[in-house]
């Protein structure tokens, strides 16, 4: 058997990853990019020799490409937590999928699939997705220090910090190269406590990035939402994301959206819902776009043309008003 994993850049899916390497240790080719190039398994093709994981990209995104890697003969397992929409049901893919609950992420699925063995990555993927509150509360009971909670949402901030970049060059390190390394450790207290390079180079660029980030303008701001604007930068492609949870944990009754400029007329956007709202859901807003996609508490879009960001600002309003 040839394995292929395929998985999403950003803490989530590296740390899904990593535990599923633990408990199955394979040699297999790895398929990943940016946090927001979702697609990743057009670039995969298979035979029937082929045993593809799939894990923290959308299956509603991917599924014509499930369909066409089970008929050219591949096994599939997927492993995620967004959208799914229709599923496929065939005898070699098995769908390990929840995309109902707002306190899961894809390192916490596999956390229950392989029943805990590697909690501390499962706890970094799910503090990289900003579940604070449940990740705390997980952590606590599982056993470890207050301390050592603290270092681990760190981690798992600065791993959804280096997924952000409209192409690979943005990022400090490739999450391939960042899986590798993180993958030698049986747990990310390990990691700190013997390698401080990859951490530290995070931690001054995010210092630095944020910084930045906190003197950008809003487009729009009131007590129930607000929307930031960022210029075309690589400190603003990689910044977005982390700052726009940062956001979204010091104002939780309040929406957030940072509409980041690209190149060629288009913008990325960031979406999170309030935390303290629960029945409101981004991913619903991001959907009404060409490109959008994500989940309940975080979603995007990938390509707004400039000149439907006051269409955008206007949908924003009233989804979340």
């Amino acid at each position: 058997m040839r394995y292929i994993d395929v998985f999403n850049g950003d803490a989530d899916g590296i740390c899904a990853l990593i535990q599923l390497r633990k408990v199955n240790p394979q040699q297999a080719q790895l398929v990943t990019g940016v946090k927001r190039d979702i697609n990743l398994l057009k670039h995969v093709q298979a035979t029937p020799e082929h045993h593809i994981s799939v894990l923290d990209i959308s299956f509603d995104k991917n599924r014509s490409d499930v369909q066409r890697l089970l008929e050219q003969g591949a096994t599939i397992e997927y492993f995620d937590h967004h959208y799914c929409g229709a599923r496929i049901q065939h005898p070699r893919l098995q769908t390990v999928i929840d995309d109902q609950s707002s306190i899961l992420c894809t390192g916490l699925i596999v956390d229950r699939h392989i029943g805990g063995k590697f909690r501390a990555w499962a706890l970094v993927a799910a503090y990289g997705d900003n579940l604070i509150a449940p990740t705390q509360s997980l952590g606590e009971n599982s056993g470890f220090s207050h301390e050592s909670l603290k270092m681990l949402q760190r981690l798992g901030m600065y791993i959804n910090y280096n997924s952000y970049g409209s192409s690979l060059s943005d990022l400090f390190f490739h999450p391939d190269v960042l899986y590798r390394h993180l993958q030698q450790y049986d747990s990310p207290l390990d990691f700190l406590a013997e390698d401080s390079r990859i951490y530290n180079t995070l931690d001054t660029g995010y210092r630095e990035d944020i910084a930045k980030a906190k003197a950008s303008p809003y487009l729009y701001q009131s007590a129930t939402a607000a929307v930031v604007f960022f210029h075309d930068e690589k400190w603003a492609r990689r910044v977005s994301g982390v700052y726009i949870n940062e956001l979204a944990n010091q104002y939780p009754d309040r929406a957030h959206a940072v509409i980041t400029e690209n190149d060629g007329g288009t913008c990325t956007v960031s979406i999170r819902k309030p935390l303290d709202r629960e029945t409101l859901a981004a991913d619903q807003l991001a959907r009404q776009f060409a490109s959008g996609g994500g989940r309940k508490n975080a979603a995007g879009i990938n390509a707004l043309h400039a000149d439907q960001i006051d269409q955008f600002i206007e949908a924003f309003k009233a989804h979340f008003s």
